[in-house]
């Protein structure tokens, strides 16, 4: 099979913004994610991290460019702030190339942030 772009979606809370907290949840992610889809750094193409407004304390793409993604153009933008949205909720957005087909992407989603896509979640 040839190599295609795809996009792997994941989101995590956290229950306090503090830098070392959300530092660790944002690797977490970031780690499951990768190891979920056998993926390498040089197999990203890009990471799109949101957050909500109620996280300030640190910024999500630069605790994940420590995990070896210094090359890798990352960015973040603060999510929509509407009704009933998920709170303390991070979530990224992952284009990479792979040769999975879309059926076996494995989307990630932890702690509170399961019940954004029950139907994904582990």
């Amino acid at each position: 099979m040839s190599t295609v772009v795809r996009g792997i979606r994941g989101a995590t809370t956290v229950e306090r913004d503090e830098q070392d907290h959300v530092t660790e949840r944002v690797q977490e992610l970031v780690r499951i994610v990768f190891e979920k889809n056998d993926l390498q750094a040089d197999d990203v193409i890009s990471i799109l991290f949101t957050a909500t407004s109620d996280i300030s304390s640190k910024y999500p793409a630069s605790a994940a460019r420590v995990l070896g993604l210094d090359t890798v153009p990352l960015i973040g933008a603060q999510e929509l702030d509407v009704d009933d949205m998920l709170p303390l909720c991070i979530r990224l957005l992952a284009h990479v190339n792979t040769e999975r087909p879309r059926a076996d992407i494995q989307h990630v989603f932890l702690h509170n942030a399961r019940a954004l896509r029950a139907d994904l979640a582990d």
